[in-house]
């Protein structure tokens, strides 16, 4: 069973929502993040916020991947460096004969 809210609007003493006349009535379209159907709709600004409160996580989560991805890549550039380095300082070869030995 889905349940279906009443159109009243919360702004007005919950008389019935004034649609295209509110500023607050607004399209929305993309990708549901929870169901990845198409939408094409227009809501309440208010009733959209938990959709784009999803939405918005998401792409947090995406981010916060992408930063560690490239975190991890310096790691590994700044070893590399740092093997490097110990090289030269312990005299045994120069960085051009190093670099290009890889």
């Amino acid at each position: 069973m889905q349940m279906k809210p009443k159109s009243n609007c919360p702004l007005h003493s919950f008389e019935p929502c004034k649609q295209l006349d509110c500023a607050w009535f607004t399209q929305i379209r993309g990708t549901n993040p929870n169901t990845g159907a198409d939408v094409d709709e227009w809501a309440c600004a208010i009733a959209w916020m938990p959709v784009l409160l999803v939405e918005n996580s998401q792409q947090q989560r995406h981010t916060g991947a992408a930063v560690e991805s490239f975190r991890n890549e310096m790691v590994k550039a700044n070893e590399s460096s740092q093997q490097v380095l110990l090289a030269v300082a312990q005299g045994g070869a120069t960085p051009q004969t190093l670099l290009t030995a890889k």
